[in-house]
């Protein structure tokens, strides 16, 4: 049997949006860092307010998908993300006064839509090219791997330009990396402009739809297993940035972006691995594989005395920190092979699942805002606890949740 031909155009764009997505997206946490030395409620609310427009968008990004196909999608969520960057900009500038936390929280707001609409474009697109099963995963891990690259550099970038967060730490700080921001979105408009995206949807305009993506368990389940994946992806790097911000020694916030930065470096090796093996190894048991990984790092983390510590960029930091930002290597795959799983066997209602799972992506914002209000109650690495009972879940969809027991819908 001849193997499909690769659209390599296509793959190279998706993957250059999955990095786009990924930089927009990791510059909530470090903020939150600027903005808690001023409020303390702020912390986690501009990385909330980025996940809740997933809520609002991802099921109309899914229903623009079929009614104007990839290509405008995509031009529309990169339109937006330039505004949403924009609105976040005229936070720094002085003169805002009390009104300036709320122009930055809009500004997430509506980046958080960009993203989504990217999102939904992006994960469908690498799963399609590369024809859906092993290796439709193998493509997600590919572009998953430039997204953890831009993940990496971001909060180190952050880190870099605040250094230690005092209370005279302001947004203007970090104006540069908005305005690289503001370049990269200006550039990719002009790229997908002209390059040529694959239209999977428009092409089955005239198929009746005689049921729907939610008649399907494993993806209901996987929308689940999405939501509170999310919420893990985020959390722990968030709360361990938090965590090592707060022991207050010189340069806490540099040497907490590093570790953060160590996280999404280590979710990029991760994926990178993974688009190297995907072809060989299920999907299904690196996702059992990992997530038990990810609880027994977890577990460590938790119970090791504070008192064990590590020398790092000359300061000694609990050694606990380092098994959190392992974990990156773990969460690196789930991803795409949730994402992957979910989707197996839906056929016509791809379009639509990927713009619920967009919408489940708020998980994001709530999680670690849940994670948050523990950590402030009991404290930083008691609220890991939670991270841990999701993690509990996504091994139950790896092992049982993600077998399709609907195959008798037609999806043709």
């Amino acid at each position: 049997m001849e193997k499909k031909k690769v659209n390599m155009v296509a793959v190279v764009t998706m993957c250059f949006l999955f990095a786009m997505i990924s930089f927009v997206t990791n510059m909530a946490a470090p903020f939150g860092n600027i903005w808690k030395g001023q409020y303390d409620w702020a912390a986690m609310m501009g990385n909330m307010m980025n996940f809740a427009a997933y809520l609002f968008m991802g099921i109309p990004a899914g229903k623009m998908l079929v009614k104007v196909g990839y290509k405008k999608t995509t031009l529309i969520g990169i339109a937006t993300g330039f505004v949403g960057i924009v609105v976040q900009w005229l936070s720094s500038l002085k003169g805002m006064g009390d009104a300036a936390i709320y122009v930055y929280l809009l500004g997430a707001f509506v980046c958080g839509f960009a993203v989504c609409m990217l999102n939904t474009v992006v994960n469908p697109m690498l799963n399609l090219v590369g024809g859906g099963g092993n290796r439709g995963n193998q493509f997600i891990q590919i572009g998953g791997t430039c997204n953890s690259l831009a993940g990496t550099l971001t909060p180190l970038l952050v880190g870099v330009l605040i250094g230690t967060v005092t209370d005279k730490t302001a947004m203007s700080d970090v104006a540069p990396l908005l305005f690289i921001a503001m370049a990269v979105f200006a550039l990719s408009f002009l790229i997908i402009w002209f390059v040529k995206i694959p239209e999977p949807a428009q092409e089955r305009k005239t198929v009746k739809y005689e049921h729907s993506a939610w008649s399907f368990r494993h993806t209901v389940l996987g929308v689940i297993a999405i939501f509170f994946y999310v919420g893990i992806e985020i959390g722990i790097p968030a709360q361990l940035n938090f965590y090592i911000s707060d022991l207050g020694f010189e340069g806490s916030a540099a040497v907490a972006g590093f570790l953060a930065a160590s996280y999404w470096f280590l979710m990029m090796i991760g994926r990178f691995l993974s688009s190297g093996i995907s072809g060989k190894i299920s999907t299904r048991t690196q996702m059992i594989s990992v997530s038990s990984l990810a609880i027994l790092l977890l577990l460590i983390a938790i119970f090791l005395p504070e008192s064990v510590t590590m020398t790092l960029k000359g300061s000694a930091v609990p050694l606990k920190c380092v098994f959190l930002a392992v974990c990156g290597i773990c969460t690196s795959i789930m991803w795409g092979a949730i994402f992957n799983l979910a989707v197996e066997g839906l056929g016509k209602y791809t379009e639509q699942a990927s713009g619920i799972f967009m919408m489940m992506v708020v998980g994001g914002g709530i999680m670690p805002l849940i994670q948050e209000f523990i950590a402030k109650k009991a404290g930083a690495i008691p609220s890991y606890w939670l991270v841990v009972a999701m993690l509990a879940y996504l091994f139950y969809y790896a092992v049982w949740g993600c077998k399709n027991v609907n195959k008798d819908i037609p999806v043709e």
